[in-house]
């Protein structure tokens, strides 16, 4: 399993690509987002 310094560096990246202008296309978009969602999810889980 990885650390949570890894989860946090991926989901930070994550921010960053959806926020850049590259991002333009609505389904990469959404696609992003929920992957976003679902890593937010897996750290509140793990640190209740």
């Amino acid at each position: 399993m990885r650390d949570e310094s890894e989860i946090r560096d991926q989901y930070d990246c994550l921010t960053e690509e959806l926020e850049s202008e590259e991002m333009r296309h609505e389904g990469v978009k959404q696609m992003f987002t929920y992957y976003k969602r679902a890593l937010g999810w897996v750290l509140e889980e793990e640190h209740m």
